[in-house]
């Protein structure tokens, strides 16, 4: 059938459909990764958009049960160049269009995503509606124009778990030979902010005993279960509507040592004084270059942000640590004087490379010795 991408100022897309035949809206952006559509789809993190995937040909691999980072696709739609209906890969277990159609995600196929990524990148992101249910262009376009912004959303508590559980699944038998455990049991506590699996598989790898928590959760509950640690993790849509997560958080800090990532990097500065704002189209791949201001060492790393911290708002007590090579923005900080420290891509990849790793090292370091980053005795060098 016949499908349609209308964007709010009033450009449209046409293509074919691809997955629910029916019709839904969101923040339309694009992920500029070569591989890994199974892991963006169910990234928690795109609740609320409509994905644009770059790269030509999605689907070839199919869909397996080891690489989803959530339990369903969370993404509001999906755009793709070519879809493959036919699957090449051992693991895999049914292909895209099913994997769609079975969650009931509205896709569209066909359609030139080098334009559409040249005009977001130039428009910035813009509110969209993806339909192929035989709807006109004039009431795509209305349906896009009413969808709420993101920033009028709360997509956290849309995607956080129900109730309190402990996590024990490492990454298993595609890990490969990886170091020992260091964590010795330690016991974490994760604030689910809409987190990916792969993150949890890390922090247990690292031999830390976790358990998640709700984002819900007051800060007393949280403090009751006695964690050596705070993990923050990453989630969907604008940080300055989670103004309680923010007030949680800002009573965490300095009472056990935290590691935040992505949305829990920002809430972390927010709640430390700091200022956030919105990017003009994101930062969405799993190409992008970042500098350790310590070190000079740089990483390539896995990035899904619309949102980025305001340099010029950070409280004194808050050192960057880390920059994008692409425009300066802010990608992670540390505390002078408690054991805090947050970046801002997404070390666990997934997809992505694996560059960054060895920030999870760190995390037990901090956890350990409980004193700021920059007072631990062993530093990465590059």
């Amino acid at each position: 059938m016949e499908a349609i991408l209308a964007l709010e100022d009033g450009r449209v897309f046409r293509g074919r459909s691809l997955g629910m035949v029916g019709l839904t809206t969101g923040e339309v952006v694009f992920n500029t990764g070569m591989t890994g559509y199974q892991e963006i789809i169910t990234d928690p993190s795109y609740r609320g958009q409509i994905v644009t995937l770059t790269v030509p040909h999605v689907g070839n691999t199919g869909i397996n049960d080891d690489d989803p980072e959530s339990s369903r696709p969370q993404a509001s739609g999906l755009v793709v160049r070519d879809g493959s209906r036919y699957s090449s890969s051992w693991r895999s277990l049914v292909d895209l269009d099913h994997f769609l159609r079975t969650h009931h995600i509205v896709g569209i196929e066909e359609l030139d995503t080098r334009a559409l990524t040249r005009h977001l990148r130039s428009a910035g992101v813009l509110r969209g509606c993806l339909a192929s249910n035989g709807c006109s262009v004039e009431q795509a376009l209305a349906a896009a124009r009413q969808a709420p912004a993101l920033e009028d959303q709360d997509l956290v508590s849309q995607v956080t778990c129900s109730e309190v559980q402990r996590w024990t699944q490492g990454r298993g038998p595609l890990s490969g030979k990886g170091a020992a455990p260091r964590g010795q049991g330690r016991r974490i506590a994760v604030l689910d902010c809409g987190i990916k699996r792969n993150i949890l598989r890390l922090l247990v790898d690292r031999g830390f005993d976790v358990t998640v928590f709700p984002a819900g959760t007051p800060a007393d509950a949280i403090l009751a279960s006695e964690p050596e640690g705070l993990f923050l993790s990453n989630g969907p849509g604008d940080p300055a509507v989670c103004t309680a997560l923010v007030e949680t958080i800002g009573r965490l800090i300095g009472t056990v040592p935290v590691f935040g990532i992505c949305l829990g990097h920002q809430l972390a500065c927010r709640a430390l004084g700091a200022r956030t704002f919105k990017l003009k189209f994101g930062h969405r791949g799993t190409n992008h270059p970042v500098r350790d201001e310590r070190s000079g060492r740089v990483a390539i790393t896995s990035q899904n942000h619309g949102y980025a911290v305001d340099p010029d708002s950070l409280p004194a007590e808050l050192e960057i640590t880390h920059r994008s090579l692409y425009d300066g923005t802010v990608e992670g900080v540390a505390h002078r004087e408690v054991p805090l420290m947050t970046v801002q891509f997404h070390p666990e990849a997934a997809p992505g490379p694996h560059d960054a790793w060895d920030l999870f090292e760190d995390f037990v370091d901090l956890v350990e010795q409980r004193r700021p980053l920059g007072d631990l005795s062993r530093r990465r060098t590059a």
